[in-house]
């Protein structure tokens, strides 16, 4: 695949749906793509045939829908595949933005391709319309005590919520490059400022410095959901290693 100006049509948030999610650091992709309709002034609004929240945005002078699927994680693809079926979009006019454990909060990568990483939403997206889609990867750390799953399923310290955040601004400035300059220019401009600042990806296993990312865990007991969605992130973290 080029590495040069893609035609981007379609930026997906990934996460799952529901209140008890919305601030979870797994929602990444949903906090983005909420920021991103904010700053287009557009509202995302329910669209069944495509199981998620959707909205045309004007982005750097193009059209392109934003989505939110409605599904949980581990059905993102159904709803990706169903927007891009009804558009005849390809994976690579598509952008997947998504939260990344092996790479600290403060930190935003980009790249197009590659393996899902035992991540459910982007193993059924790859399923469902294969792997050359772009990804915008967050990062929100490893914790540096407890457990993984209930890391991702908690809530950010104000600390790492405040990086995250920044993250999230570079990521939206990378996008406005991707469009208008291509792919490897936006690749550039994240790596030179990740370098400027001393930022590092984490390897993992490792923490992001010395403060606590423990991520509380529910105050209720485990919905149905909840314990699937809690099974299929013991595989992916087990997968990772």
């Amino acid at each position: 695949m080029s590495q040069g100006k893609p035609e981007i049509d379609l930026i997906v948030g990934l996460g799952n749906p529901g209140a008890k999610y919305a601030r979870t650091r797994h929602n990444a992709g949903f906090w983005f793509v909420d920021e991103l309709a904010r700053r287009c002034s557009v509202s995302l609004r329910s669209e069944k045939k495509f199981r998620g929240d959707t909205a045309r945005a004007q982005l750097c002078g193009r059209s392109i829908q934003l989505l939110k699927p409605d599904t949980f994680m581990n059905l993102s693809g159904e709803a990706v595949q169903a927007i891009a079926s009804f558009y005849k979009w390809q994976p690579d006019n598509i952008l997947v933005v998504h939260d990344e454990i092996d790479l600290p909060p403060g930190v935003v990568r980009l790249k197009r391709g590659g393996g899902h990483g035992g991540n459910n939403g982007l193993r059924d997206i790859t399923q469902k319309i294969g792997k050359d889609f772009l990804r915008l990867r967050i990062g929100v750390g490893r914790p540096t005590r407890g457990e993984v799953i209930d890391h991702v399923l908690g809530r950010p310290s104000a600390d790492d919520q405040t990086d995250i955040e920044r993250a999230m601004e570079d990521g939206h400035r990378a996008v406005e490059v991707l469009i208008q300059k291509g792919l490897e220019k936006a690749m550039h401009q994240l790596h030179t400022k990740a370098a400027a600042c001393g930022d590092s990806a984490a390897a993992p296993g490792k923490t992001n410095g010395t403060r606590s990312a423990t991520a509380p865990k529910s105050d209720s007991g485990d919905t149905s959901d909840e314990k699937t969605l809690r099974g299929q992130l013991a595989d992916w973290f087990n997968r990772k290693g």
